[in-house]
């Protein structure tokens, strides 16, 4: 097992993609996201899944079942299971972000370069994880 060691700000600050895999175990995965200015992640619920936010670069605001909190760099974010939640970019620079999914919610490697792409282009986790024999 390999697991996963890198320098998670760097990797999130240089990250330009709305939505790259980075690790998926078992239970935890690691994204990165980058959020345009006024672009937003899209309102949802996970069931059964908690996720954690860590806010790098640049400024929002993240709704929790209707209650809204700004939120800016060095941030962390808790979103418990079955809450509705958005994260929105409300500064002028790209909103760098790394989020955490328990269990994970995205297939292992995918990289989706806009929110229009990761629209168009659902996919959901299929139970390989990056540590999988291929």
């Amino acid at each position: 097992m390999k697991g996963f060691v890198a320098d998670i700000e760097a990797l999130t600050e240089d990250n330009g993609d709305f939505r790259r895999v980075l690790y998926t175990g078992k239970h935890l995965q690691l994204v990165l996201m980058s959020l345009e200015p006024g672009e937003d992640i899209g309102e949802e619920v996970h069931p059964d899944h908690d996720q954690f936010f860590r806010i790098e670069k640049g400024k929002g605001e993240i709704w929790i079942d209707g209650r809204r909190s700004p939120v800016r760099h060095d941030d962390a974010v808790i979103v418990p299971a079955g809450a509705r939640h958005n994260l929105i970019n409300t500064g002028d620079k790209p909103l760098k972000v790394y989020t955490i999914y328990g269990p994970p919610d995205h297939r292992d490697g995918v990289v989706r370069q806009t929110k229009a792409q990761a629209l168009a282009e659902v996919e959901t986790f299929d139970g390989a994880t990056t540590e999988t024999p291929g």
